[in-house]
C-alpha cells in the first residue's frame, strides 16, 4: 500500500537536501559535508551562541535560570534562548535547514533525529562525549534510545537531558470506596474501569485518548497487554499480530462503556482538565501533568504508577521519546554550544531542569536526589526504567516517516475504531502495510 503521507514527507526531506545541494553547487567555498554544504566551525569557545528551546512557553523558565547559571559559570559566553512552541519546533528546525538561520544548539528529541540527520543537519557528538566530565554519568539506556532513534544505533546525535515515562494516574479515594485493588495488573485496569462507571451520575472508570496523541497511547495499551516486546519481526512489523489486535480490541471498547463521549476528540490537555474535575477514576498520560493533578487534587486523592503487568506478571511498554540536546553543524561555534550541553546536563543543573519538568532525569546522580523520592510518580518511573522490571518496545523513530504515519494518517481511523466504524484489525493492517513500505524504503537507502 502506497501512503501519500509517506511520500509527502519524504519529498519534503528530497526537497531540503536538493536545496542542500543547489547551495553546494553554488556557493563558494562549501565543501558539501554540512547543512547546505556548511561544515560549521569549532570556533573560539567564547561569545554568543543561541539556544532554541523545543518546549518554549513550557519549559522558558527553566531554561532561562540554567542560561544565567550557565553564563555566571562561562562570562565569555552568553546564550540568545528562543522558545518555540513544540507543536511548531520541528517544522521551524526542517524550515531553517532549507533556508538558513539553525541555531548553535537545540532541543533534539528521539522522534526528530532521523528527519534532521536524514538532512546532514546535526554534529555527530560520540566523540565529545567520550571526552566529556559527562561520560559515564548518563543513562545507558537514554542514551542507546538516542542512537537507536538516529537509525543506524552507532552515532550519537543528541544528548538525552530526560525521559517522560508513561503512568497510570488513578483515584485512590474512588478505588477504596469500591473496595477496589490498584490497577497494577490489566485485569485489575479492566475490573476498575467497568465498576467505576456510572454514567447516570456522569461518572467514570476511565478517559480514553482519541485525539491528537492517541496513536502512541494505543499502542502502549497494545503492547502491555499482549506482552509482545519487539515492534519488528524481521522486516515486517508486529502492531497486527492477533495478540496486539485483541488487544486494541479491548481497549477501544471501553470508549463510551466505561469512558466520557468526549473522549473521541480529546487530546492531552482536554483530557488531563477532565480527569482533574475528580470525577473518573484512571487516567493514561505522562510524569509531565504530575504537578496539574497535586493542583487540582493534593497528594492524598491519586497516585501515579507504572503502566500495569500483563502475562506472566510481566510489564512492557513502548518507548516514551527520551529528550535531548543537540549541536547543529552548521555552528560556528561549536565548543561553546558543547560546554553548554554539558553543563546543562551536569548533576545540578539537569536534577534542578528534571525537577521543574517532573521528568526522569538522564544525569545518573541527579536520579538519585531527594526530590525524586518525594515524588511518587517519577520515584517509580525511574525504578522501573532501571531496575529491569520493564521491557521496553523501541518505536521506529528513524523511519522518516515515523511522525505523520503515527501522527495525521492514523489518527482519524483511531477514532473511527471507537466509534465502530472500522474494526481494530482493519486499523491494524492498514498501519502496518504503511510501517511496512516504509521500513522498507528505508532500509533500501541504508
Amino acid at each position: 500500500m502506497k501512503s501519500s503521507i509517506s511520500r509527502s514527507r519524504r519529498a519534503a526531506i528530497a526537497v531540503a537536501l536538493g536545496s542542500a545541494l543547489a547551495l553546494t553547487a553554488t556557493a563558494c567555498g562549501d565543501d558539501g559535508s554540512g547543512t547546505g554544504g556548511d561544515k560549521g566551525a569549532e570556533g573560539s569557545g567564547k561569545g554568543e551562541i543561541v539556544f532554541w528551546d523545543n518546549n518554549g512557553g513550557v519549559r522558558t523558565d527553566i531554561w532561562k535560570e540554567i542560561i544565567a547559571d550557565f553564563e555566571k559559570a562561562n562570562p565569555g559566553i552568553k546564550v540568545k534562548y528562543v522558545g518555540i512552541a513544540a507543536k511548531e519546533y520541528q517544522s521551524k528546525v526542517d524550515t531553517a535547514i532549507q533556508g538558513g538561520g539553525l541555531p548553535d544548539v537545540g532541543g533534539v528529541g528521539a522522534a526528530m533525529i532521523a528527519e534532521f540527520s536524514a538532512q546532514n543537519a546535526l554534529e555527530p557528538l560520540d566523540d565529545r562525549l567520550a571526552k566529556s566530565s559527562l561520560n559515564g554519568k548518563l543513562n545507558e539506556e537514554f542514551v542507546k534510545s538516542l542512537k537507536a532513534a538516529g537509525g543506524t544505533g552507532d552515532t550519537l546525535y543528541s544528548i538525552p537531558t530526560s525521559a517522560n515515562n508513561g503512568v497510570l494516574y488513578y483515584r485512590t479515594d474512588l478505588f477504596q470506596a469500591a473496595g477496589l485493588k490498584a490497577p497494577e495488573t490489566w485485569d485489575a485496569f479492566y475490573t476498575a474501569a467497568q465498576k467505576l462507571t456510572d454514567s447516570g451520575k456522569n461518572e467514570f472508570g476511565y478517559t480514553i485518548r482519541g485525539g491528537a496523541g492517541s496513536i502512541a497511547q494505543a499502542l502502549d495499551a497494545m503492547y502491555g497487554q499482549s506482552g509482545i516486546t519487539s515492534f519488528w519481526n524481521g522486516d515486517k512489523t508486529t502492531v497486527n499480530d492477533p495478540k496486539n489486535v485483541a488487544a486494541l480490541e479491548k481497549y477501544a471498547a471501553l470508549y463510551k462503556k466505561a469512558t466520557p463521549a468526549a473522549d473521541v476528540n480529546n487530546d492531552f490537555t482536554k483530557m488531563v482538565a477532565q480527569w482533574d474535575t475528580g470525577k473518573i477514576g484512571m487516567l493514561n498520560h505522562n510524569l509531565g501533568s504530575y504537578q496539574d493533578h497535586v493542583k487540582a487534587l493534593g497528594t492524598g486523592k491519586f497516585r501515579g504508577i507504572p503502566q500495569p503487568t500483563g502475562p506472566g506478571g510481566k510489564r512492557v511498554q513502548v518507548s516514551n521519546p527520551v529528550d535531548g540536546l543537540g549541536v547543529f553543524k552548521s555552528s560556528k561555534n561549536k565548543e561553546a554550544a558543547w560546554k553548554f550541553i554539558e553543563f546543562a546536563l551536569s548533576h545540578a543543573e539537569n536534577s534542578k531542569f528534571n525537577e521543574s519538568a517532573g521528568q526522569v532525569p538522564a544525569n545518573t546522580e541527579a536520579a538519585q536526589d531527594p526530590w525524586i523520592q518525594k515524588a511518587e510518580p517519577t520515584k517509580l518511573a525511574a525504578a522501573a526504567l532501571s531496575d529491569g522490571s520493564t521491557t521496553i518496545v523501541q518505536l521506529p523513530y528513524y523511519l522518516p516517516d515515523w511522525n505523520t504515519l503515527s501522527k495525521a494518517d492514523n489518527e482519524p481511523n483511531f477514532q473511527k475504531v471507537l466509534l465502530g466504524k472500522m474494526s481494530a484489525k482493519d486499523f491494524l493492517d492498514r498501519l502496518a502495510d504503511q510501517l511496512n513500505e516504509a521500513q522498507a524504503d528505508w532500509k533500501a537507502n541504508h
